[in-house]
């Protein structure tokens, strides 16, 4: 599990959709408090698939990268 300073919300550059760690994704079946770095490799944006190179960090500091 993620520390909590690395809990941060990120968005996908296509359709806007923003991942939040706090509400996970449902219909990825990814859990409530998910960090966007352990998401799984293959995970893709519920809404327009784009892959997890096209989201950006939303504040916070530190990188994707574990």
């Amino acid at each position: 599990m993620a520390q909590l300073n690395e809990m941060w919300q990120c968005q996908t550059v296509n359709c806007g959709y923003v991942y939040d760690p706090d509400r996970g994704d449902r219909k990825g079946k990814i859990p409530k408090g998910t960090a966007f770095a352990d998401l799984p490799e293959d995970w893709k944006c519920p809404i327009c698939g784009a892959t997890k190179k096209m989201f950006r960090q939303l504040g916070g500091g530190g990188t994707f990268e574990k």
